[in-house]
């Protein structure tokens, strides 16, 4: 569960990335539900009779600040980005509150993409937000993150990025090595594969529908106060499933998804930076595959 973590401080990253790529204002606005079940006692791995539920809304926008072209034919970018979740869960037959019954993550962030070669790019971004389990905001729920990402374009449909992120999700302010993966391939069927947030191969039906397979990571992050020390609670998801999709117009695209969780679990850490190297005694909580289902729109008004 430490390289899904750290998978969730990039995907904030990468998310600015695909903000800042945009020379228009882009967005999406989704729902996601993933019914009742067992929670799986770390200790013994035993499944017990607690169950869970998880819902959740998210939205996030693109908003361009200046657009101009390069002498190299590649636009300078500057856009500034906003990206919320908000998310319920019910938690049933506990003997002890264990998992939050609310989260909220809202960010908003800065990012400046410009080329520095004929084949290079380079991307910076800075964002901050508010990471709370709703109980009590305070100073504590305010985390900040930074990169600079250096992105090598070898083709239209394939790049890949380096570079530092520096983010306080740990207390002490650390540097993460970032990376970005985005490779996308043309025709009727279609293989696109992102790191850190999953792939998708599909089918181009006819101009307004295709059928895709996803694999996916998300998750949320919350300050949270045990014992009366600030921790970071992570919640980490991996689906699996089938995704139609509708394109309603030029700029518009609906999605509906169905499948299952591979993964759900909850993380609790110390917020130093000895916590992301340091082995657990226990598993994470967990809980059960499940069903998962989600609905999007997507909108993209970027100059072609």
């Amino acid at each position: 569960m430490r390289k899904l973590q750290y998978c969730l401080v990039l995907i904030g990253l990468s998310f600015c990335l695909k903000t800042s790529a945009q020379n228009g204002f882009s967005g999406k606005l989704q729902v996601d539900y993933v019914p009742f079940s067992n929670y799986v006692r770390p200790v013994d791995s035993l499944k017990t009779g607690s169950t869970s539920n998880f819902k959740r809304i998210q939205a996030s926008f693109s908003i361009p600040l200046s657009t101009k072209m390069h002498e190299l034919g590649r636009p300078v970018i500057w856009a500034l980005g906003l990206d919320g979740s908000y998310a319920q869960m019910t938690n049933r037959n506990y003997t002890e509150k264990i998992f939050p019954e609310e989260m909220l993550n809202a960010q908003i962030g800065l990012m400046h993409s410009r080329p520095i070669g004929k084949t290079w790019s380079i991307m910076a971004m800075a964002s901050v937000g508010i990471y709370t389990d709703m109980e009590k905001i305070s100073s504590d729920d305010v985390l900040a993150q930074g990169g600079v990402l250096f992105i090598k374009h070898f083709n239209p449909r394939l790049a890949f990025g380096f570079g530092p992120v520096l983010t306080n999700a740990f207390g002490t302010p650390m540097v993460l090595p970032g990376l970005y993966f985005d490779w996308v391939t043309q025709g009727k069927y279609k293989l696109h594969i992102n790191f850190p947030q999953g792939m998708e191969f599909g089918v181009k039906m006819s101009d307004v529908i295709s059928l895709n397979a996803v694999v996916e990571l998300s998750g949320m992050t919350a300050e949270v106060n045990r014992e009366n020390k600030s921790m970071i609670l992570g919640y980490q998801q991996i689906i699996a499933g089938l995704r139609p999709e509708f394109k309603i117009s030029k700029s518009l695209t609906f999605q509906l998804t169905a499948g299952t969780t591979l993964v759900r679990s909850f993380s609790l850490t110390d917020r130093k930076i000895s916590a992301i190297f340091k082995q657990k005694d226990h598993a994470d909580p967990r809980f059960t595959t499940a069903a998962y289902g989600s609905a999007a729109l997507k909108w993209n008004f970027s100059k072609k």
